[in-house]
């Protein structure tokens, strides 16, 4: 039987065993989105290396990372639907298997355009990663908690931002950015693995017709979540993709400093996603209001005093904790806008989100790039997520009540 919606998940009674093997199954996924994040966010912190290495500047090598957000939005939906009917066990080991290729060919690239290019491959397998990873913890943790399932897999990607992306930082300041990729290969074989072992077989994870998943793309309500995400969450990396540079240009402290940074934004985004989470299932809206509202009041504050380290540090911390506040909010309102699709909701949540990495990538280089300072990227990422929330408020919160 295919898991259609949340309604239909059935979990047995949790024994010993069957909590053990429940816990190594939600293990298994955290590790495979705890390579993902490691790849994803250790770009931003190795940014400078590279870009010296292929003798370009920062702002043209945020290409690379744009060029990775793109690989996610475009195939969160396609490979989403292209492997619609896949038992998603085996969509998961797929998906590894290519988040692996992608990141060797990273490690390889001998110029921009190739970089772009591997970095597209990475990106690609992201979306559908989360999206198939949902509806397997959906079916461990069981009906009701779909808030608690999605944070789950998000767990290993914001562990990555507390321990994978500032080791592979540091990796890269000490061996070279091209060790760094590898390095995440290596973690992508161990989550291979994992998967390959923990993941249940079971005709409980097949997957749906293609044209059930197509359905929930003709709902405006479905779109409408998926822009305040990308505009919303777009501030947090206006901030993040140009963190290097912000150290030791702005607040004057040594790169040795950078991967305790990259840590703290960590710590919150942790801290943020437990507590959305459960927020998440609780009501339907307030994790967006307030997550978005305290992210705003955070970048006023980093953008006007951001060259002080007693600024600059809380504010890591703080940017990163009231954005993860709102992401399983956003997933759980697309699974009861569309319930009759929940990997391709995951997936578009992971696009959504990774057109908001492009975006807010691209405004902060815009506003570099036009000569405003770096701190000026703070004040780019501010007003998309004020643009998002506003957008909330004006549209899908009526809209809502109305019904």
């Amino acid at each position: 039987m295919a898991i259609t919606s949340e309604a239909q998940v059935y979990v047995p009674a949790p024994t010993g065993g069957a909590v053990r093997s429940q816990n190594l199954t939600l293990l298994a996924l955290a590790l495979g989105s705890f390579s993902i994040g490691t790849s994803e966010f250790a770009s931003m912190g190795i940014i400078q290396l590279f870009s010296d290495s292929l003798g370009i500047s920062v702002p043209e090598a945020t290409n690379a990372i744009t060029a990775y957000a793109f690989g996610v939005v475009i195939g969160a939906p396609l490979v989403t639907l292209a492997a619609a009917r896949l038992n998603r066990r085996t969509l998961l080991l797929f998906l590894m298997g290519l988040f692996i290729v992608g990141n060797v060919l990273s490690a390889f690239a001998s110029n921009l355009g190739l970089l772009m290019l591997a970095r597209f491959v990475s990106g690609l397998p992201q979306g559908a990663y989360f999206g198939a990873g949902a509806v397997v913890a959906s079916y461990i943790v069981g009906p009701g908690q779909a808030g608690k399932a999605f944070a789950i897999v998000m767990t290993g990607l914001t562990v990555a931002t507390i321990v994978g992306s500032p080791l592979a930082t540091f990796l890269g300041q000490t061996i070279g950015w091209r060790q760094t990729y590898l390095a995440v290969a290596a973690v992508s074989l161990l989550a291979f693995g994992a998967i390959w072992q923990w993941v249940p077989r079971t005709k409980a994870l097949d997957g749906v017709p293609v044209i059930q998943e197509l359905s929930a793309l003709r709902k405006g309500r479905v779109w409408g979540v998926m822009v305040v995400a990308a505009l919303g969450v777009a501030s947090i990396f206006a901030v993040y993709t140009f963190i290097a540079p912000l150290m030791t240009d702005v607040v004057k402290v040594t790169p040795e400093m950078i991967p305790v940074a990259l840590a703290l934004f960590g710590v919150g985004m942790t801290a943020g996603n437990v507590y959305g989470g459960k927020l998440a299932d609780l009501y339907p809206a307030r994790g967006i209001v307030l997550g978005f509202g305290s992210a705003l009041a955070i970048m006023a504050a980093l953008a006007v005093g951001g060259a002080s380290p007693w600024v600059f540090f809380p504010a890591m911390f703080g940017v990163g904790a009231a954005m993860m506040a709102a992401i399983p909010t956003i997933q759980v309102r697309l699974s009861r806008f569309a319930p009759e699709a929940p990997s391709l909701m995951g997936a578009m949540n992971l696009a959504s989100l990774n057109v908001a990495n492009a975006v807010g990538a691209w405004a902060g280089g815009v506003t570099i790039a036009a000569g405003y300072g770096l701190l000026s990227a703070v004040w780019a990422g501010f007003a998309l997520t004020l643009i998002g929330l506003v957008i909330f408020g004006l549209t899908l919160i009526p809209k809502e009540r109305a019904a």
